[in-house]
């Protein structure tokens, strides 16, 4: 995964032609300046020891000239390179953003929410550090090396050659050790991935947390996680940091070794003090950039490391939607069918198999039955969560497969009960997804749900800021916001997943008022576990195992005595059974 990485990378970098452009042309330039310098030091000395104060004065004020020079030049190339490398991380950010909501929720259900949250954080961080490291000083490393070796050439060809060959052992050092440390950075991102994922657990569900007195669980948990992490880290720095003592201490016993060997042509008389100042500057402008690529190929890995699990979420197979039908909602009458369908999770576990069902349209649908059962995963489907692995589901005589996801789901609204509130204001979370929808159209949408009331309790009523995911409501609160949202722009068909279980009884009956005109003459689903609020269903589906044990309505179904009977008199016996007496 490592190169295809790289070459992404390389693709994301030529997508900014102007930017890299501008920052090779000021490496090119930052480079000629520091090579250049050196000739200048070499004739001063020459000079001095001439005793040519004239020529000393000029080489100085071409020196003075070029240092203000090289230094504006060095202000630029960091600015260009921090927008080449920060928009390049910004675009590859929201390359996976796009990228999470077209992955199907099969795949997202292997994967952790706090891993990919660290995908993008953590992750996109390292990489955007290892990039500018890169352009910083791998691309000016390598062209110092490339136009030092050419001006040293121009010297002495002999003591080149000698710097040239033993120098790169330095390199061959640092890329044996970079491949070790590479493997340590992989483990290292996994498991910085897992620490995430377990205080994004630990924080949503701290109060659950608390009450089953599960703190030192978790604690150990987090223990053995972060130990880990921290061995992996301690394993990848140890690695990386051994290769800058490795290479300097090279360098250095090169560095000795020409300037023995310059001194003695100086006594034979070959060499001027000048000439070796020069080379020597040379030599150790040619063996710095070793030192930095050893730097940067360790920094690198982590960098490629932290890419491997961005590009890994972009190559994940999207969901496939090609189909371009529409669909008329003045004429959609919601009548549905599921034809033989099958569907599993998982291969080797089937769950409904060769399901048929006929729902008429304007049909008041209750789906009932175990924890398991299959309910959830029925609404999943027909709302194109997931794919059917067989059959078809057909809505007024079309296969859904025919639209595209978006366009069925315009025609259905959907209450969970889960509830999501979002980060703004309590008009927005009830306009989600209508975000034109006017202040009278929010409030009659609130009305019906039963929410204009503590609404307006609220410090700055349809104006109050939410921030904290909900947290500030109670859960009852929160289920009445979600519920507004389907009345704000009626739906043909309506699913209703446990839409008030986080209610009291009384604001049931109201918001079960409310639903029941609103379900009027639209097929409806409903999902509920408290039996006596799906009785005057036109039709109730009893599932068992993914498939439709018994169907029918209220009485025809009580009449069979079968299960649906016993689930009814066994739920009846559970409300009626009194309270135990309590002392106080």
């Amino acid at each position: 995964m490592k190169g295809s990485s790289f070459k992404a990378l390389v693709g994301l970098v030529c997508k900014q032609p102007f930017r890299l452009i501008a920052m090779l042309l000021a490496t090119l330039l930052q480079v000629l300046l520091t090579v250049y310098l050196p000739i200048l030091i070499g004739q001063a000395v020459d000079a001095v020891l001439l005793a040519d104060g004239q020529v000393v004065l000029g080489i100085l004020v071409q020196m003075l000239l070029l240092i203000l020079l090289n230094s504006l030049v060095q202000w630029y190339l960091p600015l260009v390179t921090n927008r080449l490398v920060y928009g390049l991380v910004a675009d590859l950010r929201e390359q996976v953003y796009v990228k999470l909501h077209q992955l199907p929720l099969v795949y997202l259900d292997r994967q952790s929410v706090g891993d990919l949250v660290a995908r993008f954080s953590s992750d996109s961080e390292q990489l955007a550090s290892g990039l500018l490291m890169v352009f910083n000083q791998l691309f000016l490393g390598s062209l110092t090396i490339v136009l030092t070796i050419v001006t040293m050439s121009g010297l002495d060809v002999s003591m080149m050659l000698l710097v040239v060959v033993l120098t790169p052992l330095s390199l061959f050092f640092a890329r044996y050790i970079a491949q070790k440390s590479y493997s340590y950075y992989r483990k290292q991102t996994g498991a910085r991935g897992q620490q995430a994922q377990l205080l994004e657990e630990s924080i949503s569900q701290l109060t659950l947390i608390q009450s089953f007195n599960a703190q030192e669980q978790f604690q150990t948990h987090f223990q053995s996680l972060n130990n880990h992490y921290a061995n992996y880290s301690q394993r990848a720095i140890f690695a990386s940091s051994t290769v800058n003592p490795t290479t300097r201490f090279i360098n250095a016993l090169i560095y000795a070794l020409l300037a023995g060997l310059g001194a003695l042509r100086i006594m034979q008389g070959t060499f001027t003090v000048g000439s070796l100042t020069t080379f020597l500057n040379y030599a150790s402008q040619y063996s710095k950039p070793f030192n930095d690529i050893s730097a940067v190929l360790s920094e690198l890995q982590s960098a490629l490391a932290c890419a491997d699990r961005l590009f890994v979420l972009l190559a994940a197979d999207s969901m496939v939607d090609e189909a371009e039908q529409t669909i008329q909602q003045e004429e959609l009458k919601g009548a549905l069918s599921f034809e033989k369908v099958s569907f599993s999770y998982q291969p080797d576990r089937p769950l409904i198999d060769k399901l048929t069902i006929d729902i008429k349209a304007g049909q008041k649908v209750a789906i009932v039955g175990p924890t398991g059962a299959g309910k959830s995963t029925l609404i999943n489907l027909l709302m194109r969560f997931y794919d059917v692995n067989a059959g078809q589901i057909v809505l007024d005589g079309v296969p859904i497969q025919h639209y595209s996801r978006e366009e069925l789901r315009k025609q259905m609204g959907m209450v969970l009960q889960e509830t999501w509130i979002r980060s703004g204001t309590i008009h927005d979370n009830i306009a989600y997804g209508y975000p034109n929808a006017t202040r009278e159209l929010v409030i009659e949408a609130a009305q019906a749900a039963n929410a204009d009331f503590f609404i307006r309790q609220l410090p700055e009523g349809y104006d109050t800021v939410l921030t904290d995911g909900g947290q500030s409501l109670s859960q009852g609160q929160c289920q009445l916001l979600s519920i507004a949202r389907v009345f704000v722009k009626i739906p043909k068909i309506l699913i209703l997943d446990e839409a008030t279980s986080s209610i009291d009884r009384r604001t049931e009956a109201l918001v079960q008022e409310a639903f029941a005109k609103l379900m009027e003459g639209r097929t409806s689903f409903i999902i509920a576990h408290r039996l006596s609020t799906i009785q005057s269903a036109d039709l109730i589906l009893v599932m068992v195992d993914g498939q439709i044990v018994e169907q029918g309505n209220h009485k025809e179904l009580m009449a069979k005595q079968g299960v649906y009977y016993q689930m009814q008199t066994s739920q009846q016996a559970e409300e009626s059974e009194p309270m135990p007496n309590a002392s106080l």
